[in-house]
Order: C-alpha cells, then sequence, then structure tokens
C-alpha cells in the first residue's frame, strides 16, 4: 500500500474525496524534499459537512452497545500491530523520525488503542442520596456529542489517535484536523484505520485544510462541544477565546520549557544518559523536552564534560538509517528559527560548547552554558536541538530557576535519594515530574498535561472519561413532593 498516494484525501462521512478548495497543500519528505502527496484543501463548506456527518452518526454509535463499540478498537489494534513496518516508514518519510522514534511512536499508539477497548466500558452512573424523602437521584455518564480534534506534526499518529480513539471509545463522533504538514500520518491513516476496523461511516471525519482557507470555522461551529488541541501555546490561546465565546469545552496540550535538575548526590552517568535523550529524541521536536539542565556546581565539571562528549557523538543524518540519532526537522522555517534563536542567545552573552550548523532541515545540536536570563529568547521553547546547562548552589536556587518560567509541562530531578528527589518535585510547578528518569513519557492510564502556559485539563485514562462526557442528573420522586404553593 502507498498511503501517500492512496490516504490523501479528505475523509468525511465515510467517504474519500478532493477537496474543493483552490489549492494544495503538498506533502514533502523533511529529509530530502521529495513531494509525497498533494492534497486540495477542504474549505468552510466541507468543516460543515464534515461536523453534520459526525452530528447524525453520533447518535446511533453511542446508543450501540459498548461491548460492540470496543470490538472496533480490538480490530484496530489488529491492523496498527500487521501494517507496524509500512506504518513506520510512512512516519519515517514524512515526519522525519528516526527508526528509533517511529518504533516508540507506534508501541505508544498500540498502548492508547488497548486502553480504548477498556474505555469504552469505563463510563460509571451514580445513585445519589436526596434530603427529600422519596427522592431518588441518579447520575448518568453520556458523551458531549461531537469532539473536534487537532493534532501536531511531531507524533502525528500518536497525537491523533490519542483523543480521537478515547472520545470514539467514549459514544462521541469526532472531526480530526492534522496539522498540515502530517497530513497521510495524522489524518488519513487514521481515518484508514478505523474504516478498516469497521468504524460505522461519519463516527470520524478527517478535514485536510488551513487556517488561511477556514479561520476559525473548525472551532466557531455549533456542532463540537469539546475541542482537543495539541500545538503551540500562542495557538492555543487563541484556541480556548474562540472556544470559550462558544461554551465550548477546551483540552489544551502546548508547549514546555521543562527543566531536569541534578542534585549532587546524582548518579551521573546516568544522569547524563537521562539528559540526552530528553533533549534530542525526534530532534528536541517534543514539549516535554528537557530545554534546560540544571546541574549542582559541586558535579557541574564533570557532567558538562561527559554531556558534551556524548552530544558530540550523536550521528545527524538520513532518518531511515538505523544508526541516526537525529534526523531533519519538520520544515525549513523551523530549522532557520531555531538557528535564528541560538543567534541571539549566544549575541547576548551564552556560550556554545557545541555549536550546531543549520543546512535546510538539518540541525545539528548545539549545547549552550553561561546563558544570560536577561536574553530575549530564555524562557522560549526551543523546538529543535538545542539545550542549556545551567549551574545551581543548593536545592532553594535549582527549584528558584526551575520554576522561572511560564511554562509547566514536564521535568525530572536526579539524585540518590528518593524521597529528597520527590520532595523538590513536589514544588516544581509543573504538570508531570519524573524522579531518576527522563522528562519525555506518556503512559495511557496517567493523567497528561501542564501547567500555567503548557496547558489546560488532562488526557488519559480517567480523565479521558472527564474530557469526553458529561454528567446528567435525572430524579425520581417515588412519594409525592410538597410543594409551596
Amino acid at each position: 500500500m502507498s498511503y501517500f498516494s492512496e490516504l490523501a484525501y479528505q475523509y468525511i462521512d465515510g467517504e474519500w474525496r478532493v477537496g474543493s478548495g483552490s489549492w494544495d497543500i503538498v506533502d514533502f519528505d523533511p529529509y530530502n524534499g521529495e513531494k509525497l502527496a498533494s492534497i486540495t484543501i477542504a474549505t468552510v463548506e466541507e468543516i460543515d459537512q464534515a461536523y453534520r456527518a459526525a452530528e447524525r452518526a453520533q447518535r446511533g454509535w453511542a446508543e450501540l452497545n459498548p461491548y460492540a463499540r470496543r470490538q472496533v478498537f480490538e480490530r484496530a489494534l489488529r491492523i496498527v500491530e500487521d501494517r507496524e513496518a509500512e506504518i513506520a516508514e510512512a512516519i519515517t518519510a514524512e515526519v522525519g523520525g528516526t527508526q528509533a522514534k517511529a518504533g516508540f511512536e507506534l508501541h505508544i499508539v498500540k498502548e492508547f488503542l488497548r486502553e480504548a477497548i477498556q474505555l469504552a466500558l469505563r463510563p460509571e452512573g451514580r445513585i445519589l442520596p436526596s434530603p427529600i424523602d422519596g427522592k431518588e437521584n441518579r447520575v448518568y455518564r453520556e458523551p458531549v456529542g461531537v469532539v473536534g480534534v487537532v493534532s501536531p506534526f511531531n507524533f502525528p499518529f500518536l497525537l491523533s489517535i490519542k483523543s480521537v480513539a478515547a472520545a470514539i471509545a467514549l459514544g462521541n463522533a469526532v472531526v480530526l484536523k492534522p496539522h498540515q504538514n502530517t497530513p497521510v500520518c495524522g489524518g488519513g491513516l487514521v481515518a484508514k484505520v478505523f474504516e478498516d476496523a469497521g468504524l460505522p461511516a461519519g463516527v470520524l471525519n478527517v478535514v485536510i485544510t488551513d487556517i488561511a482557507e477556514i479561520g476559525d470555522a473548525l472551532i466557531e461551529h455549533p456542532v463540537p462541544k469539546v475541542i482537543s488541541f495539541t500545538g503551540s501555546d500562542k495557538v492555543g490561546r487563541h484556541v480556548a477565546t474562540v472556544a470559550a465565546a462558544g461554551f465550548k469545552r477546551t483540552v489544551l496540550e502546548l508547549g514546555g520549557d521543562s527543566a531536569m535538575i541534578v542534585l549532587d548526590d546524582a548518579d551521573v552517568d546516568y544522569a547524563v544518559d537521562a539528559a540526552v535523550v530528553s533533549r534530542f529524541a525526534h530532534q528536541g521536536q517534543i514539549c516535554m523536552a528537557a530545554n534546560r539542565v540544571l546541574v549542582d556546581r559541586s558535579i557541574e565539571r564533570e557532567f558538562t564534560e561527559k554531556f558534551v562528549a556524548r552530544v558530540k557523538a550523536l550521528k545527524v543524518g538520513d532518518p531511515r538509517d538505523p544508526e541516526t540519532h537525529i534526523g531533519p526537522l519538520i520544515n525549513e522555517g523551523q530549522a532557520e528559527a531555531i538557528g535564528g534563536m541560538v543567534e541571539q542567545i549566544v549575541a547576548d552573552g551564552a556560550t556554545a560548547l557545541v555549536r550546531g550548523t543549520v543546512e535546510g532541515t538539518m540541525v545539528s545540536p548545539t549545547v549552550l552554558t553561561d546563558v544570560n536570563p536577561e536574553s530575549s529568547v530564555y524562557g522560549q521553547e526551543f523546538f529543535g536541538p538545542v539545550v542549556m546547562l545551567i549551574p545551581f548552589d543548593g536545592e532553594e536556587e535549582a527549584l528558584r530557576i526551575a520554576n522561572e518560567t511560564s511554562y509547566g509541562l514536564s521535568g525530572a530531578v536526579h539524585t540518590g535519594d528518593i524521597e529528597r528527589g520527590v520532595r523538590l518535585a513536589r514544588k516544581v510547578r509543573t504538570g508531570m515530574i519524573h524522579v531518576n528518569d527522563g522528562t519525555v513519557h506518556d503512559e495511557p492510564i496517567v493523567p497528561f498535561g501542564g501547567e500555567k502556559s503548557s496547558g489546560v485539563g488532562r488526557l488519559n485514562g480517567e480523565a479521558m472519561v472527564d474530557c469526553f462526557t458529561t454528567t446528567k442528573w435525572i430524579s425520581i420522586q417515588h412519594g409525592r413532593t410538597t410543594f409551596p404553593f
């Protein structure tokens, strides 16, 4: 199967169709520039058609026995397992992900599909007492109806599947808009998996388009009740503002400026390993990546020497080569932006222990120290292979530096004393933090999300039920109420 020829279409109401827009989104391989597909964009009219199809299909889907609904996810899991090699190739081609990255993404996708099988049976009602004699209070968990999902380019298959599968398992229908740089892995491929798994037409719709064409139509449309968005905090703020005007709930998974804190009693070699992966996995294009590595001054020299040596040994090149650690960024604009940020922070006084280069989409690693916190770049998210090493004296200073950011997504603490690490971790204002591990983790049943500018709400596990269902109170008077008049 050639995914880039078969799936480069809109998927609306169970039909693969060409968009009616006046221009095309061209899908390129970010490593070699090869044209993978050309997709005529969806218009506002097709956004409406997708939402109306979802609205019609959702009613019957929600009424289906949840044991029957979960069979779709059992089949979807088998399909992903059977096509794993082909999907991995597509991720490498469209996203520029290394072999290790593609394998990791597929592993997590399968775990989320396994969790979706369970989610179909998760919603539970309650019977609550009443102060009124003869009154019975029933609280039902019901689907919200239709969910709009906007997924990013860095882990497109995973971050589409995560919200889509959960929302559908809980009885909703979905309209998915993938990022325009990853329309197949983030959109068409998701639709194909569920189509082949027997999902009824209209329950999942995929629209491939751009805000230059549709504006806010995807968010403003009256049908969706929840918008699940993963992307930058700048766009996330806009999504939240527009959605609030329509009384829609939002789940926002946004950017990060995560800190890995290495205390004076840490295992230095292990902390170096964790820091290298936490920063440079998928070229640093991960919201949970360690933007800042904070190191106790007593071990700064040892850590820095070992860290720099490891970074210099990373292989930059073709993501299809299993020996490659760092492949391309998603596009040349992103690469140029990273290069500009490095130039600015160095001009503001930082020292580059390793100075990367920018050639097209290929950006080699940069390691910075002596960073000026007054730099206009300090505190921003480096969505690329750039890391700052920051020394500190004692836990209090480490905590102050870690919390001096508008973000709060992930983090890590390395120490020889686990409870010391937990005490410090609880003081870091972040949604997720890991003791003696990396900063990049996502597990299907553990609440995932950030604080401050890193987002609103949580995904995964029981949090999915909160996101994609609503409660309904039905009271029953078995006796007779005495009315005041």
